[in-house]
């Protein structure tokens, strides 16, 4: 691309970007998880019941198995009486037949017993032993879950691609699914760099800050659906940087740096990467992170993604680059999160050339607000209070309060 000295002439596209981060990433290879470690996992391939839901007729209360007909003149001033030849708790099935004149008491979940096709709830009875009285009539089927009639046999009951969750634990435990194919949640190692950082707890002494930005990419790599951790902040040099990296190269899927990506003498993670030339430094037209690498590391080529030390433009480098490239590893499809337009209560400025990512939050009226002091890409509190990102094109320098605004909702993960 030729230099003409305009920013788009030095700046990546944040879409082009992207899409080159997310060219290097393929799914996780898929493996075998027993159901209880498979939460958040992604199935790999569709589950189908090898038996039906349920899986025999069953009562749907407490009451009695009857014979609709001979209840059908039941009422509260002239009950019908039942003999009661047997009592049926869950997980028992009764040997009788039921006859003419004949019930037998059955708990929720009880298979029925032969001879009854309806259930007559005990509150519409006396309760009574070895004889109850019954006060209300009841239709065929009535309180019975029929055999099959929620899943049937060799159904397709999950598709590839769904994320496990604690619904789709349940069907799978239901139809006996005790093993699941799934692409595995990523591994990602979060390194923080810098030497003015230290450990939160510890006392400050002039011109040293705590490290946030590692507890912030683990909980937003969670959030995700990763499996994070954190490597404690690594001092600018060379040396314990390149260590830190190979440190890790054995125990994850994807490595996340913050910091030492800019042009200092002291950003050590670009000088580092750069000389094993399979990371690539750049600058992207965004605003804030506008510092940013990718690349990969290490004899079986694990992703890196470097981000800058600015906590807000980690984030929301994070939001742009990292959360799309781990949604891709666990073998998801929809990569990004749902944006829609709204309007915005207050004006905003936006640098030109750039697309600022401003901090807001949503309002009852529908509309959305900027929050904190400034945008500045170290403004934590406006962050932390932060509900939304609101999305500003390279091309717009000013929105006016009413002008409708490109929204990313940040309450929730979408999974």
């Amino acid at each position: 691309m030729a230099d003409d000295g305009s920013l788009a002439s030095v700046l990546r596209d944040v879409d082009d970007y992207c899409r080159e981060i997310l060219d290097g990433i393929t799914p996780l290879a898929p493996l075998e998880l027993p159901i209880g470690a498979a939460h958040g996992c992604v199935l790999a391939a569709d589950v189908s019941a090898p038996w039906p839901l349920p899986s025999f007729d069953n009562s749907a209360m407490d009451g009695y198995a009857v014979r609709a007909q001979d209840v059908a003149a039941a009422t509260a001033a002239g009950p019908v009486e039942l003999t009661v030849i047997d009592d049926v708790p869950a997980g028992f099935r009764s040997v009788e037949t039921v006859s003419a004149g004949q019930a037998v008491r059955i708990m929720t979940g009880a298979p029925m017993p032969d001879g009854a096709d309806a259930v007559v709830p005990v509150e519409a009875t006396d309760g009574g032993t070895p004889v109850v009285a019954v006060m209300s009539p009841v239709a065929v089927g009535a309180h019975v879950r029929r055999a099959a009639e929620d899943v049937v046999a060799g159904e397709t009951i999950l598709r590839a691609g769904t994320v496990i969750g604690a619904r789709q634990a349940a069907i799978l435990a239901a139809v006996g699914c005790g093993l699941v194919v799934v692409h595995p949640r990523p591994r990602v190692a979060v390194i923080s760099t810098g030497s003015e950082l230290v450990e939160p707890g510890t006392p400050l002494r002039r011109g040293l800050i705590s490290d946030s930005n590692s507890y912030l990419l683990v909980a937003a790599c969670a959030e995700a659906g990763a499996d994070a951790y954190r490597v404690g902040p690594v001092i600018d040099d060379e040396g314990a940087v390149m260590a830190a990296v190979e440190d890790q190269l054995h125990r994850c899927d994807l490595i996340l740096t913050s910091g030492g990506v800019s042009m200092g003498v002291y950003d050590t993670v670009k000088a580092v990467l750069s000389a094993l030339g399979t990371v690539e430094f750049t600058k992207v037209a965004m605003n804030p992170g506008m510092p940013q690498g990718h690349g990969f590391v290490g004899e079986d080529r694990v992703p890196i993604i470097t981000l800058p030390g600015n906590p807000v433009s980690s984030y929301v480098s994070f939001e742009a680059f990292v959360r799309p490239a781990i949604r891709a590893m666990r073998g998801l499809t929809d990569l990004h999160r749902p944006q829609v337009r709204l309007p915005i209560e207050a004006a905003l400025d936006s640098p030109a050339g750039k697309r600022q990512y401003a901090r807001a939050r949503f309002l009852p009226s529908g509309a959305v607000v900027p929050v904190g002091h400034g945008q500045g890409s170290h403004v934590l509190g406006g962050l932390a209070a932060a509900e939304a990102l609101v999305v500003i094109d390279a091309e717009v320098t000013h929105v006016e309060p009413g002008d409708l605004v490109t929204v990313v909702d940040l309450r929730s993960d979408a999974r």
